[in-house]
């Protein structure tokens, strides 16, 4: 029986999405195994290799989308990128951002909120 949890995104951008495991320490492999439940593995165009038991894969979907899945079973993806890949897709918003920023030709700065949350901000350009 499969554990394996698909949860279509609006990832587009392969790399800003390894920039972002990159920062959470995590590497992605293309055309990879993807770890699961009592040694349950499947195929993926791409893999997020978590430290603990379990991987994420990334399939591309429709649209030019890409949708991430993951056996949630006792909370040790969660642990890794947050509940919903939360961390992971902060991650891949703030890196999407930065790059379509610096294409423009804009200044970047970045900041942690006590929060946790990220300040982004940008400068330079022309309206």
């Amino acid at each position: 029986m499969s554990h394996f949890t698909t949860i279509q995104t609006e990832v587009r951008d392969l790399d800003a999405l390894q920039d972002a495991c990159a920062e959470l320490g995590l590497k992605m492999y293309p055309n990879s195994h993807c770890r699961g439940y009592a040694g349950v593995n499947r195929m993926a165009e791409h893999v997020i290799a978590l430290k603990g038991p379990y991987d994420i894969a990334v399939d591309s979907v429709e649209g030019g989308r890409y949708g991430f899945s993951a056996d949630w079973w006792d909370g040790y993806v969660a642990r890794e990128v947050g509940t919903g890949y939360c961390r992971l897709l902060q991650g891949y918003g703030v890196h999407k951002t930065l790059r379509e920023a610096r294409s423009r030709g804009l200044r970047t700065t970045r900041r942690i909120e006590a929060d946790g949350s990220i300040l982004l901000t940008l400068e330079g350009g022309s309206l």
